[in-house]
C-alpha cells in the first residue's frame, strides 16, 4: 500500500465534527498530527482515530475519502489488529514443523 495521501485540516475537521467527534478530541488529534509534522502513516492514523471513538465503518469511509482503495483499507485494519495483539500477547512465535 505504498503511497502517500493528503487530507486538507478543514476537510477533516468537517468529517470528523460530522462523525460527532467533540472539538476536545479534534484538538487533540490535530495536536499529535503536528508533532509528527503532520506526516503518519495509515496503520497510526486509523489507531488515532479509533482512540477517538470511531467506528471500523467510519475510519474506511475517512480513507476512501482521501483516495485509499479498499484492499489497501483492509491492510491498514489488519495492520492494526497485529499490533493490537503483539501489544496485548507480546510477539507471536511462529512454529516451522517438517
Amino acid at each position: 500500500m505504498p503511497g502517500t495521501f493528503a487530507l486538507n485540516r478543514i476537510d477533516l475537521k468537517k468529517m470528523l465534527t460530522m462523525l460527532k467527534v467533540s472539538e476536545k478530541g479534534i484538538d487533540q488529534l490535530e495536536a499529535s498530527l503536528n508533532r509528527m509534522h503532520r506526516h503518519v502513516n495509515a496503520v497510526a492514523f486509523a489507531g488515532m482515530l479509533e482512540k477517538l471513538g470511531l467506528r471500523q465503518e467510519d475510519i474506511t469511509n475517512i480513507f476512501r475519502r482521501m483516495g485509499i482503495d479498499d484492499v489497501s483499507i483492509t491492510e491498514v485494519f489488519n495492520a492494526l489488529d497485529e499490533e493490537r495483539i503483539n501489544e496485548t500477547f507480546g510477539k507471536v512465535v511462529v512454529l516451522k514443523v517438517e
